[in-house]
């Protein structure tokens, strides 16, 4: 059974930083599409940024470009979301996503993802 578990939240100044972790348990294999969204009180829930290949694709939401990089360590089957220069309005619980079937950039990028972790709360306050 595949799990997701993120670790990193917490509670931070405007302009602070976090970084986020999410490891995949119950996987024989490497995940190659890992994404980060979040959902903020009374919003959707948003893709933050996404990762295909290790690395060879990366996408990211415009309201985080230039301020959040994802990353991967393919043989820890781990990813993670350096998040700097928070605001407050990057509130939000951050959940991990991974998609086994992705077969591509696109699909990753575009799909929904089948598995999910629980989420951690991340607070920033100005």
């Amino acid at each position: 059974q595949v799990q997701l578990v993120e670790s990193g939240g917490g509670s931070v100044q405007a302009g602070g930083s976090l970084n986020l972790s999410c490891e995949a348990y119950g996987y024989a294999y490497s995940f190659h599409c890992m994404r980060w969204f979040r959902q903020a009180p009374g919003k959707e829930r948003e893709a933050v940024a996404s990762i295909y290949g290790g690395g060879y694709k990366t996408e990211y939401a415009d309201s985080v470009k230039g301020r959040f990089n994802i990353s991967q360590d393919i043989a820890k089957n781990t990813v993670y979301l350096l998040m700097n220069n928070l605001k407050p309005e990057d509130t939000a619980v951050y959940y991990c996503a991974a998609d086994s079937s992705a077969r591509s950039a696109f699909q990753c990028m575009s799909g929904s993802p089948p598995y999910w972790g629980k989420g951690t709360q991340v607070t920033v306050s100005s």
